[in-house]
C-alpha cells in the first residue's frame, strides 16, 4: 500500500519542525507533500530541509477544499498513491506509529474509505478544551456506515481534517474535495461517502496531540462559517440530521463538568457557547446578508471574495 502526506501551511511557526521531525521517525513510507500560502516565515525551507516537496498556491486562492484538491491531484500525478493522509501544521503526533495506525484498517477492511484519529489536548489546552476533545474524540473506536445515521445523526459523518486518511479510489468516485465549501471539507467527503455506501472508521489508537483556546470572537467567526456551510450543504443536514442535539448534550456535559472542575472557566464558556449559537445561527441566514457583511464576520475571509 503506497501512502502519500499532505500538509496545508500558512507561516506554520517554530513548532512547525517539531511536526516534521515526527514525521520523518514515523514507522510508515510516504510520498511527503506541503501545499504552502506565501508563508513569509520560512515554512517551505523548512518543509524542504525535511525532504517535503513544496507545491505553492497564493494566499488569496486558498481554500479549505479546492487547496486540497489541488495538492492531491499534484500528488497523484507524480506518485502512485493508494491512501493519501492530511494533517494540519497545528498537530504533533502521539508516538512512531501514529501514521501506521491510521492507516492500516485499509488493508484490513476493504469497504473503509476515510479514517480519522484521536485528537488528545495540547499541553496548554484550557478545560473547556480538553472537555471537547475527549467529548468528540473519546477513547473507544468505532467504525460508521449509512445506516448509523439513525442512531448518530450528523455525528456519523463526523470526521477531521486535521488527523484524517483517504482511500484515493473511493476518494475520487465521490468526486473528492469540493471546491466552494467555506470549511467542513472533510465532513462533506465523509458524507459523500457515506451515501456511495463506503464506511468511515474512528481509529481511537491513531493518536495526536490538537486542540484550541479559542476567544468569544473566534468561536463566534468559526461558527458562523459552519452555519455557512450548513445552509449551503443543506443535503447534509436533510441526510444525516441536525448538529443540535449533540452540541446540547456537551454544552450540559461541559457546564456539569466546569462547575466542579473550574468554576473560573465556566463564565468565559458561557459567553463563548453564546457566541457559537448566535455564530450559527447568524450563518444559517447568510444568503439574506450582504456580502462584505458576511466576509467582516467570517474566519475564512478568501471564501467571499470568490461568491
Amino acid at each position: 500500500m503506497n501512502c502519500g502526506l499532505i500538509i496545508p501551511t500558512l507561516n506554520a511557526g517554530k513548532n512547525f519542525s517539531k511536526l516534521l521531525e515526527q514525521i520523518s521517525e514515523q514507522n510508515l513510507s510516504l510520498k511527503k507533500l506541503v501545499v504552502d500560502s506565501e508563508s513569509e516565515d520560512g515554512t517551505a525551507e523548512v518543509a524542504k530541509s525535511f525532504g517535503f516537496e513544496v507545491l505553492k498556491v497564493a494566499r488569496k486562492d486558498f481554500h479549505h477544499g479546492a487547496t486540497r484538491q489541488f495538492a492531491l491531484e499534484y500528488l497523484l500525478k507524480n506518485f502512485s498513491v493508494d491512501v493519501v493522509i492530511f494533517l494540519t501544521q497545528d498537530v504533533f503526533l502521539r508516538d512512531k506509529n501514529s501514521l501506521a495506525e491510521l492507516v492500516k484498517i485499509f488493508a484490513e477492511d476493504s469497504e473503509v474509505g476515510l479514517c480519522y484519529g484521536r485528537q488528545l489536548p495540547h499541553a496548554d489546552a484550557t478545560t473547556e478544551a480538553k472537555i471537547l476533545r475527549e467529548f468528540n474524540y473519546p477513547a473507544e473506536s468505532q467504525l460508521k456506515s449509512f445506516d448509523d445515521r439513525k442512531i448518530l445523526g450528523l455525528k456519523a459523518a463526523t470526521a477531521s481534517n486535521s488527523f484524517a486518511a483517504y482511500r484515493v479510489e473511493y476518494l475520487q468516485k465521490v468526486g473528492g474535495f469540493p471546491s466552494q465549501v467555506i470549511l467542513c471539507e472533510d465532513m462533506f467527503v465523509a458524507a459523500k461517502m457515506l451515501v456511495a455506501g463506503y464506511k468511515i472508521f474512528y481509529n481511537a489508537d491513531a493518536q495526536v496531540y490538537h486542540s484550541h483556546n479559542y476567544n468569544f470572537f473566534q468561536e463566534f467567526r468559526r461558527y458562523f462559517d459552519i452555519g455557512v456551510f450548513h445552509s449551503r450543504e443543506s443535503w447534509i443536514r436533510e441526510t444525516f440530521g441536525s448538529a443540535e442535539g449533540a452540541g446540547k448534550k456537551f454544552v450540559l456535559l461541559k457546564l456539569k463538568t466546569l462547575w466542579k472542575e473550574n468554576i473560573f472557566e465556566l463564565v468565559g464558556a458561557i459567553f463563548r457557547d453564546g457566541a457559537k449559537f448566535f455564530g450559527y445561527r447568524l450563518g444559517r441566514l447568510e444568503k439574506f446578508l450582504p456580502n462584505f457583511f458576511c466576509r467582516l464576520l467570517s474566519m475564512n475571509k478568501n471564501f467571499w471574495r470568490a461568491t
